[in-house]
């Protein structure tokens, strides 16, 4: 036998713990499905070996996975639902303790900017630290969700999803449910309706159009953030699945986790520094970040929160 096609101990080891984090995986039964589809699971390719991605975030290779039966929310928990959370828990956001979050520049009125952005990212100079900024307050201290109820709730970190995934009986999906939902049951694709980003000159989904950062063209209707129904669904009857706002998922994130682990309902590394993020957001563009392709996947820390950055929660059967 080659010795190429011996599997390592190593890599047996991580096999072997990738089924028991399967198998000891958190579920959620017994909460409400209103508002959520039911999916039948079973085998799908997740994963993309299509050029055009990003290798370094391990998109690839195309496996087989099996899962199994699941609900999930029709579309990302809005701000009407996110307030009743608030509400009935008495919770406060970690942007709302912090007194800041992320806001992208070009919605910041520029006589406050001085007065409201305290540092910008290195590298992305577009991503603005602004007090006040919270799920309330989306743009900063200015503005207000009074007619946002049924925009996705932002400014959430993962740890708040996870807070509210507690009141609420639910949890977050992994990655790998998330992508099967996404796919809407198209095997391959790059979308959830297809290959073509804007069939018949279409908008799809609330990406960026122009030239990023300095000038949004809203082509598709929307210079931010839109209501999670304001496009058609996929092939399951879900909305937003692709750009408007980020989505938590509770894996761990790791760039090759996957060409280790098991394909039977995946739960993601046992542990690290930055959780898994996908579906991209309304300020993705094909000239740096066409992250809004059902395969492509980012990361953030679980107290990290921006005006793009929101979620949707699941139910096991």
């Amino acid at each position: 036998m080659n010795p190429c096609c011996v599997p390592s101990k190593n890599r047996a080891i991580q096999l072997s713990l990738s089924r028991e984090a399967s198998a000891n995986r958190a579920k959620a039964t017994g909460a409400s499905t209103a508002g959520m589809v039911r999916l039948d699971g079973g085998d799908f390719c997740m994963g993309t070996d299509a050029p055009g991605g990003f290798a370094q975030d391990g998109e690839g290779p195309v496996r087989l996975v099996t899962l199994d039966p699941f609900h999930i929310d029709v579309h990302p928990v809005t701000n009407e639902r996110f307030q009743d959370f608030v509400a009935s828990a008495q919770y406060q956001t970690e942007s709302e303790r912090f007194g800041w979050s992320f806001v992208f520049e070009g919605h910041i009125p520029r006589e406050r900017y001085a007065e409201l952005v305290d540092d910008t990212v290195s590298g992305v100079s577009w991503w603005c630290k602004v007090h006040g900024a919270n799920w309330r307050h989306p743009e900063g201290p200015d503005s207000n969700i009074e007619n946002r109820a049924d925009y996705p709730a932002v400014h959430v970190s993962w740890n708040d999803a996870l807070a509210y995934c507690q009141w609420s009986g639910k949890r977050l999906p992994t990655e790998a449910e998330w992508e099967y939902a996404a796919r809407g049951g198209l095997a391959g694709k790059l979308y959830p309706w297809g290959d073509d980003l804007t069939p018949g000159g279409r908008h799809l989904c609330n990406i960026w159009q122009g030239d990023f950062p300095k000038l949004d063209l809203a082509e598709d209707g929307y210079a931010g953030v839109a209501p999670v129904d304001a496009f058609p669904p996929n092939g399951y009857g879900l909305y937003s699945m692709t750009g408007n706002t980020w989505e938590w998922c509770v894996d761990w994130f790791h760039s090759s986790h996957h060409i280790t682990a098991t394909r039977v309902n995946p739960v993601g590394p046992l542990e690290g520094q930055a959780k898994v993020m996908k579906g991209g957001s309304y300020l993705c563009h094909h000239s740096y970040c066409n992250r809004y392709r059902v395969a492509a996947r980012t990361s953030n820390t679980p107290d990290s929160a921006a005006t793009n950055i929101g979620f949707r929660c699941v139910v096991d059967e």
